[in-house]
């Protein structure tokens, strides 16, 4: 990957073939989780993450929150969702976006940083693979992975704040 930079008005950054692979395929995963119907997916800790409790003493209170708020969660995940697939290079390329579509795919890597994360165990004193070959080690690159892509794209939406071009 050609880390994101920003050229005018626009964030680009390159993927080759497998990287857009991996986030397709990863796309599709949180897709999945998101179309669940709530009763089925409660207990999924992915969920629990995504979509955590808005009072955490008060069970009642969470409930209530959970009511009122979840439906627009899962819509507003669900369209940031959308943007990185529209923009998404099918068979790898650049990748280029607005300052709004920058912000879809930070909240949406984001996301998927927290469901991997969530599924492998990852914690603070989580180390990147010593082996990446093997099926955890190589989640675990995908995951350090999204974090670079996710740092470069931070680092190039703040140069344009910067006044930097």
């Amino acid at each position: 990957m050609r880390p994101f930079r920003r050229r005018g008005d626009e964030l680009v950054a390159r993927l080759v073939d497998a990287e857009a692979d991996i986030v397709g395929l990863l796309l599709d995963q949180l897709e999945q989780l998101l179309a669940a119907d709530p009763a089925d997916s409660g207990g999924d800790p992915v969920m629990a993450r995504l979509l955590p409790p808005g009072h955490a003493s008060d069970p009642e209170l969470a409930a209530e929150f959970r009511d009122l708020t979840e439906a627009g969660l899962r819509s507003g995940k669900s369209d940031d969702l959308a943007t990185v697939r529209a923009t998404l290079p099918p068979q790898g390329g650049e990748v280029r976006l607005d300052d709004e579509q920058a912000r879809a795919w930070l909240r949406t890597t984001n996301d998927l940083r927290l469901a991997l994360g969530t599924r492998l165990g990852v914690t603070a004193e989580t180390e990147p693979p010593e082996d990446p070959t093997d099926e955890e080690g190589s989640q675990l690159a995908v995951y350090y992975w999204l974090t670079a892509v996710q740092g470069s794209l931070i680092d190039a939406l703040a140069a344009g704040r910067g006044g930097r071009r």
